[in-house]
């Protein structure tokens, strides 16, 4: 086939959905540079061969000029199906294994350079490849274009496993470019499991508490006196709350004087009220029933409290003051478009502290404060006083396993990571973990996004014990809830009105043997409301895969909305 042939049946396999990369190669054919980035070693089986041209010696073959496709079948090897990321494309082959030979589920391409590229279009026929739907190329990406392709893509519980194959004689000459992509891919991975692992311990409990709060809750619109406050103040559990809560007091205290309003998380709710703090709103987002020993035996049912929509049904009688969101699940962004308007809170940061931060922004703070994020065990010390934990050692301790002993187990149950610098702590190490360092770091994210000066967050990322006896506080970017954020419509029907029309809708979805993919928006919308579920039952039946793991979770979410709905 000429070349023409080649650049035009590949270009027409992109088809309109990839008019950008369309238009990049067409231009970077346009333009006609002298410099030659490839040579192609012809092959009577496999066809042209791409070498990398190389101004120092003679090109370098990216593949095996006497059996490309072997090579690449035992590259990839014939593992169960799952997810690629290839860094670089070449002649294609080693994608073409993975889809075709090993299974793949889907795979994504990261190419530099559109010059290279319209070469490689010109002289090989990547036209199955283009238009198989299991497949995605990226040309010139940055950071955030990769990790949204894999974070968009990768489903665990439907594809399994997931793996990065570098083209190393593409990369070695120009490695810079495929490192960053490499990184940027690796987070994505990190992100997407992180997640993962927690759908599969609630993804179960998170649906069946969504169904039942929205049969029975009372939904209700968020007083005005919240919205567009002055300054928020945020109160996090950390042991430095002690020291700062005459601070905290203060500040509402002046509330006549422009003070602050204060919503804490559940976790600090009856630390705060040991403190004679009775904070404004308290913040839950967990899905367990032990959220509730935060609010037993408190006097807090005149505290408005905002929850998931995802908490636990008893939670919301525990208030007299109950206010639901939509956190990140499927199915309460499926609710909110189809039902009631609830306000939509960021919760990725996967703590409550995090919840509270989104959840003040949205509601339109102009100026936030944070107290009590230690995000490590300053000390030794756990939580601050009055906290949850300390009344369950109590009520469990005896001669031989006293207060002490119990939160000195607490303590030690995971392992530290190094303290850089002891002397910042005053002398007292702190003790950090692997998950509190995640937490302070997303923690950091959420402020550069809504801080008016984003370098802020690094300050707030490193900061250590040794400041305890100050919050950390920044002004926040113009947000108008009205408009944006806490707009809210009563439902128009009942809850089990709107459950009755998803168990409808769940019967009638015609569910994929391969990739998701949908004709109508409808259906994609209704099938990922079944993801969090299907990862918690692929942990526990991990035999079940495709198209029977979707239509098993399909039967028992169907079978718990019909039990609920009586």
């Amino acid at each position: 086939m000429a070349e023409n042939d080649f650049f035009e049946k590949n270009i027409g396999a992109l088809g309109d959905r990839r008019r950008d990369l369309r238009a990049s190669l067409e231009r970077a054919r346009a333009l006609g540079l002298d410099r030659k980035f490839y040579s192609f070693i012809e092959t009577p089986v496999f066809g042209a061969v791409p070498a990398l041209a190389s101004e120092a010696g003679p090109a370098r073959a990216l593949h095996s000029t006497v059996n490309p496709q072997r090579e690449a079948e035992r590259l990839i090897g014939r593992g169960p199906d799952g997810f690629a990321v290839f860094l670089g494309l070449g002649g294609g082959f080693a994608v073409e294994a993975a889809l075709n030979i090993s299974g793949a589920a889907f795979a994504i391409a990261i190419e530099f350079g559109a010059a290279g590229l319209a070469e490689l279009f010109s002289a090989r026929d990547y036209s199955g490849l283009l238009r198989d739907p299991r497949f995605e190329l990226l040309l010139d990406p940055d950071d955030e274009q990769i990790e949204s392709a894999i974070a968009r893509r990768y489903l665990p519980a439907i594809y399994g496993g997931i793996k990065v194959f570098p083209l190393r004689p593409r990369i070695a000459p120009d490695p810079g470019p495929f490192e960053r992509a490499s990184n940027a891919a690796m987070r994505a991975i990190e992100a997407v499991s992180a997640d993962y692992s927690a759908q599969t311990h609630f993804g179960m409990r998170w649906f069946s508490n969504i169904i039942r709060n929205a049969l029975e809750a009372r939904m209700d619109t968020v007083p005005a006196s919240f919205l567009g406050a002055s300054e928020i103040a945020i109160c996090a559990a950390g042991p430095s709350l002690d020291e700062q809560a005459p601070l905290i007091l203060a500040r509402q205290k002046s509330r006549g004087e422009g003070g602050a309003l204060v919503i804490c998380a559940d976790t600090a709710l009856p630390a705060l009220l040991a403190h004679g703090i009775k904070p404004d709103a308290a913040v839950s987002i967990d899905c367990q029933h032990a959220s509730c020993l935060h609010f037993m035996g408190s006097a807090c049912r005149d505290i408005p409290l905002f929850m998931d929509i995802s908490s636990p049904p008893e939670l919301r009688g525990l208030s007299d003051f109950p206010f639901f969101f939509c956190g990140g699940h499927p199915l309460a962004a499926y609710l909110r478009m189809k039902w009631a308007s609830l306000p939509a809170v960021d919760t990725s940061g996967g703590n409550v502290t995090y919840a509270c931060l989104s959840l003040a922004h949205t509601l339109g703070a102009r100026n936030i404060a944070i107290y009590g994020a230690d995000f490590s065990y300053p000390g030794g010390r756990i939580y601050a006083r009055g906290s949850y934990v300390f009344s369950l050692f109590e009520s469990r301790q005896t001669r031989l396993s006293p207060l002490e002993a119990q939160a000195g187990a607490f303590l030690f149950r995971n392992l530290f990571l190094h303290d850089d610098d002891p002397a910042e702590s005053g002398g007292k190490r702190r003790y950090e973990t692997a998950i509190l360092r995640s937490y302070r770091i997303s923690l950091a994210r959420k402020v550069a996004q809504i801080a008016a000066r984003p370098q802020r967050a690094l300050e707030f990322l490193g900061k250590r014990s040794r400041d305890s006896s100050r919050p950390f506080s920044f002004e926040a970017r113009p947000f108008s809830p009205a408009r944006e954020g806490f707009r809210f419509f009563p439902p128009t029907l009942s809850g089990a009105d709107f459950l009755r029309g998803y168990l409808r809708a769940l019967e009638s979805l015609r569910l994929p043997e391969g990739p998701p993919k949908f004709a109508r928006e409808e259906d994609g919308l209704v099938f990922e409301t079944l993801l969090p579920f299907m990862a918690a039952l692929r942990s526990r039946r991990p035999a079940l895969s495709g198209a029977r793991l979707a239509e098993e979770s399909r039967r028992m979410c169907a079978d718990k909305i019909a039990k609920a709905l009586g």
